[in-house]
Order: C-alpha cells, then sequence, then structure tokens
C-alpha cells in the first residue's frame, strides 16, 4: 500500500516540477476541480503529455472541433515545425488538428481539400500552398470560401484570395544575409534558389539581385543575374547551385533553405575548400537541429513560433464568425550567425 502512494506522490510532484506549480494544484486538475486558471490548467496538461502519462478520461475533454492542416513533404525540417507549433496552439484552443502532409506521388492539397471539407472540418490552414506558387489556379480557394470554409494561408501571397495570409519577409532575409557578408569582405556573393515560379523565390531574387546593385557589387539587375542559380529546395539542388556559383569564382553562397546550405556546404569540401576559410555559407530557416551541423550554419530564422499564433489567431477569428485582416501579415526573420560564414579569403 506504501508503495502505492509513494508512486503516486512521486507522480505529482514530477508533475508539479514539470508545470512549475504546486503539488495541490495539480491534484485539482487531475480530479476536474474549478478554480483553476486555464493556462494553468494547460501547463498541468502539457506536464502530463511530455512525462508520458496518459491523460484521465475526464480530462480529455470535447473538441472544439476540427481544423484541416495542410503542409509540404516533411523532409525539410521547418514544416515539422510549422506543424508541430500550428498543432499546439490549435490544441490549446480546444481544436483538434487533423494533420495532411503531401509528398511527390502521394495524396494532392485538393484531395485533402476534397477529405476534409467531406468530413465538415471548422477551417484550414494551408502552409507553402499551391497559393505561393504563381502559376497554380487559384480559384480553388474562392471555391473553398464560397463552402463558406474559413481559410488561412501561410508563406507565399496571391492577390485576390478572400483569405488572411501570414508570411515571413523574404526580402529582408535576403538582405541581411547579403549584408552579413559584405561586413565580412564578400564581393563575389551567389544565390542558390528553389523555383522561381514560387512567390517566396521571386522576392529573394528581387531583393538579391537589388542588394548586390546598392552595394555596388553589380552594374546593374540584369548584370546581377550570373550570380544566381534556381535549382530544387533540397540538399541535392543546393550542392548543385553551389557547385556551380563555386566553380564561377564565388566566396559566399546564400541559399534558400537550410538543406540547401548543408548541399552547398558538401560542395565546397567535394572541392577541397573548407567552410568558412575559403567559402561562407548562409541557411535559411533555422530548423531544429541545425545548429550542430559542422561547421554551425549561419542562417536566416523564420519567426515559426509566432507565424503559427497568428495563423491560428486569424483563423479562430474567422471560425468565430468575424473577419480578420486580410493584409498580408509580414514576419521579420532574424540573421543568426554560427560558424559557417567568415572574412572573404584573401587572393
Amino acid at each position: 500500500m506504501s508503495h502505492t502512494i509513494t508512486r503516486v506522490r512521486t507522480r505529482l510532484s514530477d508533475l508539479a516540477e514539470q508545470a512549475g506549480v504546486s503539488t495541490a494544484t495539480v491534484s485539482r486538475v487531475l480530479n476536474g476541480k474549478p478554480g483553476v486558471a486555464s493556462s494553468t490548467r494547460q501547463a498541468v496538461l502539457t506536464a502530463l503529455d511530455v512525462l508520458g502519462y496518459e491523460r484521465p478520461s475526464a480530462l480529455r475533454g470535447r473538441s472544439a472541433g476540427l481544423v484541416g492542416l495542410i503542409v509540404p513533404e516533411l523532409t525539410n525540417p521547418v514544416f515539422p515545425a510549422f506543424a508541430q507549433a500550428i498543432e499546439s496552439f490549435l490544441a490549446q484552443r480546444g481544436y483538434t488538428p487533423l494533420l495532411c502532409t503531401q509528398a511527390p506521388g502521394g495524396t494532392t492539397e485538393d484531395e485533402y481539400v476534397s477529405t476534409l471539407v467531406d468530413h465538415s472540418v471548422d477551417g484550414i490552414v494551408f502552409v507553402s500552398g499551391l497559393h505561393a506558387d504563381s502559376r497554380a489556379d487559384h480559384t480553388r480557394y474562392e471555391l473553398l470560401r464560397s463552402q463558406g470554409v474559413p481559410i488561412v494561408l501561410v508563406g507565399g501571397y496571391a492577390a485576390g484570395i478572400d483569405a488572411p495570409f501570414v508570411s515571413p519577409d523574404d526580402a529582408e532575409s535576403v538582405d541581411v544575409a547579403v549584408q552579413h557578408l559584405v561586413s565580412l569582405g564578400h564581393s563575389r556573393i551567389g544565390l542558390a534558389i528553389g523555383p522561381e515560379r514560387y512567390v517566396p523565390a521571386q522576392r529573394k531574387l528581387a531583393a538579391f539581385l537589388a542588394a548586390l546593385v546598392r552595394h555596388g557589387l553589380a552594374d546593374d539587375e540584369a548584370a546581377a543575374r550570373e550570380h544566381v542559380r534556381s535549382t530544387l529546395y533540397t540538399l541535392e539542388g543546393g550542392q548543385a547551385a553551389a557547385a556551380e556559383l563555386l566553380d564561377a569564382g564565388h566566396t559566399a553562397v546564400v541559399c534558400a533553405s537550410d538543406l540547401m546550405a548543408l548541399g552547398a556546404m558538401r560542395a565546397a569540401r567535394s572541392r577541397g575548400l573548407t567552410v568558412p576559410d575559403d567559402v561562407s555559407v548562409v541557411g535559411y530557416d533555422d530548423a531544429p537541429l541545425i545548429a550542430f551541423t559542422d561547421p554551425p550554419l549561419t542562417t536566416v530564422r523564420q519567426p515559426v513560433e509566432a507565424m503559427a499564433r497568428a495563423a491560428v489567431s486569424a483563423l479562430l477569428t474567422e471560425i468565430h464568425g468575424e473577419r480578420a485582416p486580410r493584409t498580408e501579415l509580414l514576419f521579420t526573420p532574424e540573421l543568426v550567425v554560427r560558424g559557417s560564414t567568415g572574412a572573404a579569403p584573401r587572393d
């Protein structure tokens, strides 16, 4: 008997420590007693999940509703980060997220939408969906809105869609990367971006061309184009683009994703070059674990948490029958300087 009591006490004290509350408060939450702030209750529930305890059935609660979350493939670690943040904010508001991930040859965005509508979801969040593709037909979103389904679009903008947009400031991300490299003495700076039909790539490209001209590294934007390579948002794509840029004499490469930056570092090594002594590399996203590359990657951090919170807030505003702002919410990225950038090599 004493063994059981000790185990329960240990569990209560573990939960209290994890949640930063008293054991009495944990007990009140577990027993469904009133008088506990919702933020405190959420902290105890999070502690249960983190420590691997199953929630008592009385605490599982009834979902406020279902929300679809459509994201691209999960090989780029920034997308699982977005999914996790959005799911967490939805759960805190009582909604059950339905995660739909795309992969080449798998279920398409339209097929997911059809299934979600069949399941009477209360709303849908699209992360880097077809709305970011300038060549895609965007009437699919108007059709969805005409059916009364609230939607929020993250990453990429398309004028005319009746929905809130949440995006990182792609132009600013390139500006801070180029400024950083110029301050280190680099004058041959290249850009590796994804396919140019995507709005984020178009914005990064325009900002890069303007930055080279502004810093006196190209006579005009037409001349600056020779410092750009468009490829796929993959490690292999980054490696191929960087290989061409390095062979053309560039000493620094700005990449449109961390995965591409890892490919760029591989391209440098395969040529017997050292990062950052011979070549500086800047990534984009600051995805989880990216600080532990060798050398640690200098990158431009997407404000994932802030963007996720804004997307969920806008969606719930719409779900509750109010109109969220239709202007695009732009979030400022942050340059995180680590070990993959250094002074330009002396010729």
